[in-house]
């Protein structure tokens, strides 16, 4: 009982930290290497020890829940690793943070994934400069737990290991959990790890036609880092091809709801999983141009009406 107590309270620990410290001015004098790194160990094992005491007990009392904590409090910043090596008072504290990650389904994503994010222009945090994160920073996205996260790390790890082009990898991913948003550290795992997996995902999205979305590209309601694929399905060929920024555009323009039946992802349910697409008025393959003007958002129930008719008035 006596050793958790000073846990509890780190200044005994800072005060022995200082003595020690003071004392190694003699291994200093010394000639041997090897006695003044070995003279430190004491004091490495105390500076562990303070940095686990910072936080009660009583509120975190392993390495793991020391780090979580200290990400609670600080959520959507920029975390430096050296921070939670300091709280967690452990050694392995990057597994520790794998573990949150993808044992509990917390959304912590890491320095480059941030980046590699925001080159797509998906990372829509603005008191966060990308450019200066490196691999070894950390950022809370949500304070809200996703339980189900392990099931899809073990999903991610059993494709990632696929001899698939990073694209398709990505595609089964997000097939494999339709309707249930993702984070772009999921993503990037996938894909291996590659720096192209936000240009690929881009790629689904704009040139394949498939309705995957994030905050910045169509529901504005996601979480910040998170994509979403929101159907098993790909839009018709003709309404393919639209840039993000005009996506966005005529979405925003239209209000982000059925310009036929007024329906909005604000309706969405599980018996009726309809969601939005751009509809070109003007078809391609009749001199349609890409343009707001001739564009507009309809439901997947109304856009398979729209070109069922049209279909039908060609065949007669």
């Amino acid at each position: 009982m006596t050793k958790r107590t000073r846990r509890d309270d780190p200044e005994p620990i800072r005060v022995k930290l200082v003595t020690l410290l003071q004392n190694f001015e003699k291994e200093l004098k010394k000639k041997d290497l090897r006695t003044k790194v070995k003279g430190l160990i004491p004091a490495c094992r105390l500076l562990r020890k303070l940095g686990g005491a910072l936080i009660p007990r009583a509120d975190a009392s392993a390495g793991r829940d020391r780090i979580l904590y200290y990400l609670l409090k600080y959520p959507k910043r920029i975390i430096k690793g050296d921070e939670l090596m300091v709280v967690s008072g452990i050694q392995d504290w990057p597994r520790r943070v794998r573990e949150l990650r993808v044992q509990f389904g917390w959304a912590i994503i890491s320095g480059a994934a941030a980046k590699d994010m925001q080159k797509e222009g998906e990372f829509p945090l603005e008191k966060i400069d990308t450019e200066k994160l490196s691999v070894n920073d950390y950022i809370l996205l949500s304070k809200k737990q996703d339980r189900d996260a392990a099931h899809r790390w073990h999903v991610a790890n059993e494709i990632r290991r696929k001899r698939m082009a990073v694209r398709d990898k990505i595609l089964e991913f997000l097939r494999r959990n339709v309707g249930t948003p993702v984070t772009g550290e999921e993503l990037r795992y996938v894909a291996g790890k590659s720096t192209e997996w936000g240009r690929r995902v881009r790629e689904l999205r704009t040139e394949y036609g498939w309705p995957i979305v994030t905050k910045t590209s169509g529901r504005p309601d996601l979480p910040v880092g998170t994509y979403l694929l929101e159907a098993d399905r790909q839009s018709p060929v003709h309404d393919r091809n639209i840039p993000d920024e005009l996506r966005g555009i005529v979405l925003e323009r239209d209000k982000y709801k059925c310009k036929k039946c007024g329906w909005t992802h604000a309706k969405w349910n599980r018996s009726d999983p309809r969601h939005l697409e751009l509809h070109h008025i003007k078809p391609h393959a009749r001199g349609g141009k890409t343009t707001k003007e001739n564009l507009k958002t309809l439901c997947t129930v109304c856009h398979d009406v729209v070109h069922r008719r049209k279909k039908g008035s060609r065949s007669t």
